[in-house]
């Protein structure tokens, strides 16, 4: 993401101009958005035109809108971001007030503009503007028959090819079937690897499956990668890293992002740090429950008392309509970070750790020290959260 322009006044309101530049940046400019805001940007208008003879076409033209931001659709597949509203101001294709949908798209600017802009939003956009915070880890989940290519990005997981391969059984004095299904399998995955990892940035391919599946394909791909001189495979050798998951399936992604071998190599990634703060937070839960606390009347009560050393948040959080419950979790992040000079992660619910952390009600946190007897608060306030 590219930031163009930065013009935000001492009332926080404010506007910013932004550029996406890679798929991932619709994902930032998702979170950015909440309904309400002001959306200017190039869209496509169909227009109808009526000639001297009373014939009526329709043609599509390119004009630049501004809409009230009322309903945001993001595809996390496509990576695409439609954002429909009110038109705001006078435009010779669209009446004021007429409803427009406007898709946002790679290498165009789009402006948005906020009432109020809290530390958060800012956050999101300083991160996303961050050159090295690029998707530097990708990942082979496998099992016989069955391969999932995924990219990990500091926002978000990413399957970028699914792959399937039928695998008849061994068969008692013959494996000519299944050693030549096996091999189009293991040359489909290679090919996949080859067509969706952009080797210059990715600094870890983590090749993981159950059993020696992985080791297999791993010979397999070396092989193949001398006998067709493949530089790109041979020169980034070093990159691939074989571990153990308990199945070839996405989900097993967040097994072996905690693996502490996988966690030492990936140390400076934030999926890494976000997988390993989860790990720690549950560790805590079982050993000492006093200091890991979840839901949000719990963990603003430990906030009050300055005892967060590690705030855990889904940025599903940020992205709730109604906006006096939206504050509450800016003032909590806002809290941890200025009182209590505690560490805050923010999740991506995109990510598997970040679906994890949805099942706690989004919000975590490990304590400096216990705090007993918060069970009451919970209860007075689990309207308040509903």
């Amino acid at each position: 993401m590219k930031l163009l322009s930065k013009d935000i006044e001492k009332d926080s309101a404010g506007q910013v101009t932004l550029m996406p530049e890679e798929a991932e940046d619709m994902w930032h400019s998702y979170n950015l958005l909440q309904v309400g805001d002001s959306l200017r940007a190039a869209t496509i208008r169909k227009v109808q035109t009526e000639s001297p003879t009373g014939s009526v076409g329709s043609s599509r033209v390119r004009t630049t809108l501004t809409i009230c931001v009322e309903t945001i659709d993001f595809d996390s597949q496509a990576c695409q971001l439609r954002v429909k509203g009110t038109n705001l101001e006078e435009n010779q294709y669209v009446k004021m007030g007429a409803y427009h949908t406007i898709e946002l798209e790679l290498n165009r600017k789009f402006t948005l503009a906020k009432k109020s802009w809290d530390s958060v939003v800012l956050d999101r956009i300083e991160q996303a503007c961050d050159a090295t915070q690029k998707a530097d880890v990708a990942a082979v989940v496998m099992q016989e028959g069955l391969a999932n290519v995924v990219l990990v990005t500091p926002a978000m997981t990413l399957l970028r090819a699914k792959v399937e391969v039928t695998i008849p059984r061994k068969r008692r004095g013959s494996c000519t079937q299944h050693e030549k299904a096996l091999e189009r399998f293991y040359e489909a995955v290679m090919q996949a690897i080859l067509r969706h990892i952009n080797f210059d940035v990715v600094k870890c391919i983590l090749v993981a499956s159950p059993g020696f599946v992985k080791d297999q394909f791993i010979t397999y791909l070396y092989k193949e990668a001398v006998r067709q001189d493949n530089k790109i495979l041979l020169e980034n050798r070093p990159k691939f890293m074989l571990v153990h998951s308990s199945s070839g399936h996405k989900y097993s992604l967040k097994e072996i992002l905690s693996d502490p071998a996988v966690t030492s190599r990936l140390s400076d990634t934030k999926a890494a740090g976000e997988v390993k703060a989860l790990e720690d937070f549950y560790k805590m839960l079982q050993h000492e429950p006093d200091r890991a606390f979840y839901g949000l009347a719990h963990v603003e009560k430990a906030a009050d008392a300055l005892a967060i050393d590690t705030l855990l948040i889904s940025d599903k959080l940020f992205r709730h309509q109604d906006v006096a419950t939206r504050s509450r979790y800016v003032r909590l992040v806002d809290n941890v970070r200025d009182n209590g000079a505690g560490n805050v992660r923010i999740f991506s619910s995109l990510h598997v750790s970040g679906e994890q952390l949805t099942q706690l009600s989004g919000v975590a946190a490990i304590l400096r020290f216990p705090i007993a007897d918060l069970s009451e608060a919970e209860d007075d306030s689990s309207s308040d959260e509903d």
